[in-house]
């Protein structure tokens, strides 16, 4: 994990780039549609309180540890600015060195939308550059329905995602949320989960 080392600055949300090449576009769009809730008021307030960890990196760039769904939403809702809290300033490295700095202490997630893992090139420059993986927004629902816990495992989420990934079809992802809950819910409590971060099955 990380801890921030610094006092929190305000930052243009258009200046922080990603370090993953995907999300859930499905839970992107639930936490737009909390964010389009509120008032002006309670939008202000709601920004002061939310916080993404950064690291400076090669070009003095600020790069997103975490909360990528909801940097995406923002960045759909015409966000400007967000509060970051600087993790480490990695700014000295060239490209490459900084890339693998990230991937060895797990700060970085490398896969595409089949699970497969990519070139440290790939990784996006923006936020909407990002592409949709359903099977990550399938782990944040069993998720949020109680099928896991929430663990510090870095990329928890996608972990359980690549296990669905291999047992519910990709069409009934697609086309009927609600009995890919229902499947992805039932294989959580497997056995064959029981090596996942947050597995609630019985031993």
């Amino acid at each position: 994990m990380f801890r921030i080392e610094s006092h929190l600055r305000e930052v243009p949300l258009k200046q922080l780039r990603p370090t993953q090449l995907t999300v859930g576009f499905r839970e992107v769009d639930e936490k737009r549609k909390s964010w389009a809730k509120l008032g002006d008021k309670e939008r202000r307030r709601a920004m002061g309180e939310q916080l993404f960890p950064v690291v400076k990196g090669p070009g003095k760039a600020f790069y997103v540890l975490d909360s990528h769904h909801t940097a995406l939403a923002l960045v759909h809702e015409q966000a400007e600015s967000v509060q970051a809290g600087l993790v480490e300033d990695l700014s000295h490295l060239d490209h490459d060195a900084f890339w693998i700095f990230l991937d060895h202490h797990c700060w970085m997630h490398i896969y595409d939308a089949k699970g497969k893992r990519r070139q440290f090139s790939d990784m996006p420059k923006r936020f909407e550059d990002m592409h949709d993986d359903p099977y990550r927004s399938l782990a944040g629902i069993v998720r949020d329905a109680g099928g896991f816990a929430k663990a510090e495992e870095p990329f928890l989420e996608f972990l359980w995602a690549n296990y669905f990934r291999g047992t519910v079809p990709a069409r009934i992802v697609r086309s009927d949320p609600k009995k890919a809950k229902q499947l992805a819910l039932a294989l959580a409590k497997k056995q064959d989960a029981a090596h996942l971060p947050g597995w609630c099955g019985k031993r």
